[in-house]
């Protein structure tokens, strides 16, 4: 007997591409990234309850322009996390379902999240010493 071919499920070939399917994706990625941040989390915990060498490493590493710049992306991680559990949290409702509501949900998600990043480093920066 031939072995029949087993079926295989729609793919980015099939489909067109939609903010959903980025949102998605975005899902996924920021979960991966705030999972790597709780370690820098950790580190930084760590350093604080090492002593003033361990925290003045951890300083040199979190406040160098890379490490500002990881911050940053972690923030909005955060934040579009957040925002996207929310309209997760939303459909679990049974509500915003119509195509116009997924939509502008997703929008609003990106862009709240952008514009509460960039509200959180204004209010870091003017806060500093």
């Amino acid at each position: 007997m031939p072995v029949r071919a087993r079926p295989t499920s729609p793919h980015w070939q099939i489909y067109r591409w939609e903010i959903g399917m980025s949102l998605s994706i975005l899902h996924r990625i920021t979960g991966g990234f705030l999972a790597l941040g709780l370690i820098a989390l950790s580190f930084w915990f760590v350093s604080l309850a090492s002593g003033p060498d361990a925290y003045a490493t951890a300083s040199s590493v979190f406040g160098n322009p890379l490490g500002l710049l990881v911050l940053v992306g972690w923030t909005f991680a955060f934040l579009f996390h957040l925002l996207n559990g929310v309209r997760h949290l939303v459909w679990d409702s049974g509500r915003g379902f119509e195509r116009a509501e997924r939509r502008g949900g997703g929008w609003f998600a990106i862009i709240a999240a952008a514009a509460l990043t960039l509200c959180v480093w204004v209010w870091i920066w003017r806060h500093l010493p």
